[in-house]
This record gives structure tokens, sequence and C-alpha cells, in this order.
């Protein structure tokens, strides 16, 4: 049981990952491979009930129907670091940020939910941020990935200027409102897949 456990913790921390990387599954015994096969199809089937956008999304595309499954109740168990938030605020003016999310991606239905709360909270004006939902293989048929190195997803990039600032990749550092902090007041701060 632990073992089916440890491979399922494994399967949805990589899920959102490059698929690029590839890794040899150790066998499963016999017994625990009906159990694995079940929550796979599980999970397929799951997939399968919401379509994949692809494209420039409004918020209201992601907190409506379908996705409202996953949107709502996320956002609303959120509880924000207001203390953070308050430093951060200052530090918002001329912001732009470029979301790349994945709508079949569960660390982009945890995190963009989660961001969208604290943007509610700093009360950002929507027009500075762009939602742009992928593929699997992190493509749109408008290639708007393109010229952006979108690895893992979601992937929150800050802009000033017209310049990128910096980014926070897949899950935050720290939190999502302190690696916020860290980018916006200039502080040194590396992404979780920066070399």
């Amino acid at each position: 049981m632990k073992r089916i456990l440890y491979i399922l913790v494994a399967l949805a921390f990589f899920a959102c990952k490059d698929e690029k990387k590839t890794t040899t599954p150790e066998p499963i015994q016999e017994e625990t491979t009906a159990t694995t096969e079940e929550a796979t199809s599980e999970t397929e089937e799951s997939a399968e009930k919401l379509p994949i956008l692809t494209g420039i999304q409004s918020r209201e595309a992601i907190a409506t129907a379908p996705y409202d499954s996953w949107f709502g109740a996320t956002y609303a168990v959120y509880s924000v670091d207001k203390e953070t938030l308050d430093t951060v605020k200052p530090l918002t003016n001329d912001v732009k940020i470029k979301i790349f999310m994945g709508t079949w991606c569960e660390d982009s239905q945890r995190e963009v939910p989660h961001f969208y709360k604290i943007a509610d909270v700093l009360k950002l004006d929507e027009k500075n941020i762009e939602l742009i939902t992928v593929d699997e293989e992190k493509e749109t048929p408008e290639h708007l990935e393109d010229g952006f190195n979108i690895t893992n997803v979601p992937t929150f990039i800050f802009f000033k200027d017209g310049k990128e600032i910096n980014r926070i990749v897949e899950f935050p550092v720290t939190s999502l409102e302190k690696d916020m902090l860290h980018i916006l007041s200039g502080e040194a701060y590396k992404h979780s897949y920066a070399e």
C-alpha cells in the first residue's frame, strides 16, 4: 500500500514537468497492479471530462463551468499572507504578469487560483494580467509560448517596462506572496528550476 502511495505522489509531482525527461518505472508487484491501473483509469477519466483550453483566456474561462470544479474550491480555501502583501502592493505599479498554465495540470489548478486570490487582495488591474493556457506539450496553436522557454506549468512571468524581471515556475520556492516580494523588490531570486 505504501508503494502505491509513493508511486502516486511521484506521479503527481512530475505531472506538469517537461515531458522530455523520461524515467523507467520500477516493476510493480502483481497484487498492486490492479489498484494502480484503477487509479490511472480514474485519473484519465477525470482528465477526459474537462476539455483542454489553449490560447489567451480570461479569468472567467477558468473560473466557470466546467473548470470551476477546481478553481472555486481552491480559491476559496487559500489564506493569503496579508502582511507580505502589504509590502508587495506598492511594488506592483507598472508590473505586467503573463501566466502560462494547463487546465489539465494539477499544479496549475492549485497555483493559479491562489494567484488570483492574491491579485484580488492586491486589487491588481486585470488588464495587467495575461492568462495563456497550453496543451500537454506546453504549446498553443498560435505559438504564444514561443520565446518564453516554458518548460513547466504554471509559469508566472513578471514584466516591468516591457522586460522580464523574473518568474515563478511550477510552484513557489517559499510562497507565492514571498516569491512575488523577492521578485518585485529586486532581491536575488531563483525559481525552482533555475540553474
